[in-house]
């Protein structure tokens, strides 16, 4: 098996860019997700609330700067320095210092609501919790809930296969509707349900792997790739952001409706699994991976 995909995300909830390769820092690959979005009070907002979100697009210019997109504009946007941290509600962060005003209303702007862009100073205060897998001294950005996401195409095939076998079929029992971005009539499938090329990108990975057998990762217990290796934290659970087509933002049920029928237990949706490092190094695209038994 084989890294086919690096993908780095600056600012949470916004797209990404691919890498050639990363460095691997215990929280996460390096610059990512470092930024955040906040509403006036400090509530932290995300593109499960404002799907405009996911049609900007961030990028790492250097270590002091990012780039952010918007179509054909951009603005860069420096590391915060001397400006007083503010009250966010991430969790376990508790106060990051905000961007400059002028970046904040261009994102404001363009996505249609007051929002302030805030930097994780020191990563090494936000813990991993134990109940995403999270162990004694395990850090994270601030993605929701482990350092590294990887998926695997073999999965995501599978996951097509049934979405084409299986179109027209009801609803499953138990679908949430707050995990679907578009309700329909039953057995619709919405505006986003066409199976054909579905994009790896709405599920938000670091790492894209060719995979072994569809959903293998969930049990591997380690993992090395390249010359990293990586502790399993949890199995990812699914939100409603699947469901949002990352390059036109259409709505609709799929692919939760049928990644539900069979990845659902325990209340949630899985799929891809959630990665913390254990040891720093580099990561490329085309570095061999293999699981720990």
């Amino acid at each position: 098996m084989k890294v086919t995909q690096l993908r780095v995300y600056p600012v949470k909830s916004l797209g990404g860019t691919d890498v050639d390769s990363a460095h691997v820092e215990p929280w996460g690959l390096e610059g990512d997700r470092r930024w955040g979005l906040v509403d006036p009070t400090g509530e932290k907002v995300t593109a499960r609330e404002v799907h405009a979100l996911l049609g900007l697009r961030a990028e790492q210019v250097d270590e002091e700067t990012i780039r952010i997109h918007a179509g054909q504009d951009s603005i860069l946007v420096d590391t915060p320095l001397g400006l007083p941290p503010i009250p966010v509600s991430h969790s376990r962060q508790g106060f990051a210092p905000p961007a400059d005003e002028d970046v904040s209303a261009w994102i404001s702007e363009r996505v249609g609501r007051p929002l302030r862009l805030v930097w994780q100073e020191d990563p090494q205060v936000r813990r991993v919790s134990g109940a995403h897998g999270g162990h004694e001294g395990d850090t994270l950005s601030l993605a929701d809930a482990g350092p590294v996401l990887l998926t695997s195409q073999e999965s995501l095939g599978q996951l097509e296969q049934w979405m084409t076998a299986e179109t027209g079929e009801p609803d499953p029992d138990g679908l949430d509707p707050d995990d679907i971005s578009d309700a329909g009539p039953s057995g619709s499938g919405g505006a986003a349900a066409q199976p054909e090329g579905l994009s790896m990108i709405r599920f938000r990975p670091n790492v894209v792997i060719d995979g072994d057998v569809p959903f293998a990762e969930d049990g591997w217990p380690t993992v090395r790739i390249g010359g990293v290796d990586f502790r399993t934290a949890e199995t990812c659970d699914r939100c409603v952001m699947v469901t949002i087509d990352p390059q036109t933002l259409a709505t609709g049920k799929e692919p939760m409706r049928t990644l539900a029928r069979h990845r659902r237990w325990d209340g949630r949706t899985w799929f891809g699994t959630r990665l913390v490092p254990l040891g720093g190094g580099e990561l490329r695209v085309g570095d061999e991976v293999a699981p720990g038994r």
